[in-house]
């Protein structure tokens, strides 16, 4: 993938076309299509067998972009588990259990990794460039294991409450936690947050989403989150858009603190706030 900074842009214009081309785009490249931006999303962030026809900064702009469909799809196929488990006779605690299981299996667990990383670089209190190279060790620290760990707990102890009370609220909950963690994505990836490093998925599609599609892509996920939990009912689906909205909130202060301690994104930021994104979502749809 092409993970060209500004500096290394060929086209002499460090800040891209701001209603279009990514900063870092050769000169000539064609936009990509949405059926390609489909293919770039669910490609990289899915262990889905899809195969990504382009592999350049257009092609990542309308991946970010579709991120939320991703997050449909996953969330969806999660809620379907929890919800046949739950129908089949089985406890709250044991669909709560796979619908948190599912997401993390689809997208190899890289975005709970990314997490766990992210809290070991903060937790390291060192300067941004030594943090960031705390990151990139293979192994996990202390803080990134307790994150983990509660995080985790705090995500089947809500989705286990959500379906305490009934299969539609269960499904909902994943929809919406599905959504905003792939939705926060598509803001993280916005113009005006660099890369916090010249190589690697973070700096692929680091600014690569204008900022006039951002919020755009917020209320989308909105959306898509009220859609899935329409089956239980108008309230329900109104609460699962205020979640993920309050959720997308919460992923969008994570970015802003990781930005001022590494200089900007990486890949495991993106990680961090997906599952920031996520938690938020399930933890105030509980409380709602």
């Amino acid at each position: 993938m092409d993970a060209s900074s500004p500096a290394g842009d060929p086209t002499g214009d460090p800040a891209g076309d701001p209603a279009g081309t990514p900063p870092g785009t050769p000169a000539g490249a064609a936009p990509a299509s949405a059926a390609e931006g489909l293919r770039f999303a669910f490609g990289t962030l899915t262990v889905l067998p899809v195969r990504v026809a382009r592999w350049d900064r257009p092609a990542a702009r309308a991946g970010m972009v579709c991120a939320p469909v991703v997050g449909l799809v996953v969330g969806g196929l999660a809620a379907a588990a929890g919800a046949a488990l739950l129908l089949c006779g089985a406890s709250a605690l044991l669909a709560g259990i796979v619908g948190t299981a599912v997401p993390a299996v689809l997208t190899r667990g890289l975005h709970l990794d990314g997490l766990a990383d992210v809290a070991d670089g903060l937790g390291s209190g060192k300067p941004a460039d030594a943090a960031l190279r705390v990151m990139k060790q293979s192994d996990i620290g202390p803080f990134g294991v307790v994150t983990l760990v509660f995080v985790l707990l705090a995500q089947v102890a809500a989705l286990a409450e959500l379906y305490a009370r009934g299969w539609a609220a269960g499904a909902a909950g994943a929809v919406a936690a599905g959504v905003a963690a792939r939705g926060a994505l598509a803001l993280a990836a916005r113009r005006g947050v660099p890369a916090a490093r010249p190589e690697g998925l973070g700096a692929a599609v680091a600014e690569t989403v204008p900022r006039a599609v951002a919020p755009a892509a917020a209320g989308c996920c909105a959306v898509l989150a009220a859609g899935g939990a329409w089956p239980a009912g108008r309230t329900a689906a109104l609460a699962a858009a205020a979640a993920t909205v309050l959720g997308l909130c919460a992923a969008e202060l994570l970015l802003r603190h990781c930005v001022r301690r590494f200089g900007g994104v990486t890949g495991d930021v993106f990680g961090g706030v997906a599952e920031a994104a996520a938690s938020c979502t399930l933890v105030v749809a509980v409380l709602l």
